[in-house]
């Protein structure tokens, strides 16, 4: 199976990203036997691309399928197979994550500093061990400070000859304009629902019928939809999303429904630490010489204390993203109500609360349903400036009452 069937209704980008495998493979061919290479300037390939696209567009899917058709070592090549066949060592190590010349980097804090980038940069300049292409995948380009930024651009402009970045990020703008005019530029698409279904059914062995619904409701949103069609939780947490519109009737409903969305993400974030804060801090300690009965050997408290702050800064992001998947979940619910009061044809998303959608819709007009929409983009954006999270929730749930 090609690795580009991970690329779900992408077909414009992976049209570009085929070619460049194919040049980026002859190049390393005409490298390897001695002859000259093709002409650079008729070349599909750079050594520097960035991925913008909305949630769930899958950039990071397709940044890591170029990185596995740019190291495909199969035999078809040379009989004149396209790179990427999906099968051959390259492409497959490339794909789990255990390839030495693939770097992939993502984070689960709030951002990306300079430290953690001027390492990426120091191995950026390394010469490929397998010796075709050393790949940097920076799956949370958007994160970088502005100071890691900096750094980035120093080698994002004077590359070593076979090393290639790939950025990803939601839009241009979120990406320095000295680093993004330095890149090609990749616009995903938001797959269609129909797509996502299958490739649930397909690849994941999930029954068509919950496919479509899980699809239909994350509205084409690939790792969402793969969650919410296997997670029974994440389906009791958009149920209980979903009645909110009907809850914030007075002011004591609206202060309820505000705390219990920063509880439910609350937890979400507890129940990660316990997954993970437990485990990390016990190979942490084995890996520093802790005696028997837990006592840390001297001079370990500052390791021990920069994994703690490492955690709470991963909590708090954990939470944040539980709590913006909610926003979006209660922006789809009030889109599908706009749908419904000006009587377009549009699919609905949340069919399974139709009798909720109806209500909202007879009771309110699109005028309210459109400020309703605007409070709750207020309310994400006062998230990402750091206002405090409950006080930004409750002032969401006060506007969607007043209408």
């Amino acid at each position: 199976m090609p690795v580009w069937d991970d690329l779900v209704g992408q077909d414009r980008v992976q049209a570009q990203l085929a070619a460049a495998a194919r040049d980026a493979d002859a190049l390393v061919t005409a490298e390897a036997q001695g002859v000259s290479p093709p002409d650079a300037a008729k070349s599909k390939m750079t050594h520097a691309w960035l991925f913008t696209g909305p949630p769930g567009a899958g950039r990071d899917t397709a940044a890591r399928c170029f990185a596995a058709a740019l190291q495909c070592v199969s035999p078809d090549r040379a009989l004149g197979g396209e790179p990427g066949c999906g099968f051959c060592d390259g492409c497959h190590t490339a794909l789990i994550g255990s390839h030495a010349d693939v770097e992939v980097i993502r984070t689960d804090l709030l951002s990306i500093g300079v430290k953690e980038t001027r390492e990426l940069v120091r191995r950026a300049q390394l010469s490929p061990a397998g010796g075709r292409w050393q790949v940097i995948v920076l799956e949370d380009a958007d994160r970088l400070t502005e100071g890691a930024g900096n750094v980035l651009l120093k080698a994002v402009e004077e590359p070593a000859s076979r090393t290639v970045w790939l950025l990803c990020a939601p839009s241009v703008e979120d990406v320095l304009p000295t680093i993004r005019s330095r890149c090609r530029h990749l616009t995903l698409r938001t797959p269609p629902v129909e797509a996502v279904a299958e490739v649930l059914v397909r690849r994941d062995g999930i029954d068509p019928q919950t496919a479509a619904a899980a699809a239909r409701a994350t509205q084409g949103h690939i790792d969402r939809a793969r969650r919410l069609a296997t997670d029974e939780g994440a389906r009791a947490r958009r149920a209980a999303v979903l009645k909110l519109p009907l809850r914030v009737q007075d002011v004591g409903g609206c202060l309820k429904a505000a705390q219990e969305l920063i509880d439910a993400a609350g937890e979400d974030a507890k129940q990660l630490a316990e997954e993970t804060d437990v485990k990390e801090t016990e190979e942490l300690k084995a890996a520093l010489g802790a005696a028997q009965g837990g006592r840390m050997p001297r001079g370990t408290a500052g390791v021990m204390k920069d994994l703690e702050d490492k955690q709470k800064r991963r909590r708090t992001r954990t939470q944040r993203d539980s709590l913006d998947l909610a926003l979006r979940d209660l922006t789809g619910f009030y889109r599908d109500v706009l749908a419904l009061q000006l009587g377009t044809r549009t699919a609905l998303a949340n069919e399974d609360v139709q009798d909720a959608l109806d209500r909202v819709a007879r009771d309110s007009t699109p005028e309210a349903t459109l400020r309703r929409v605007e409070a709750i983009l207020a309310c994400r954006e006062a998230l990402d400036r750091n206002v405090a999270p409950l006080l930004a929730v409750e002032a969401m749930t006060m506007a969607l009452r007043a209408g």
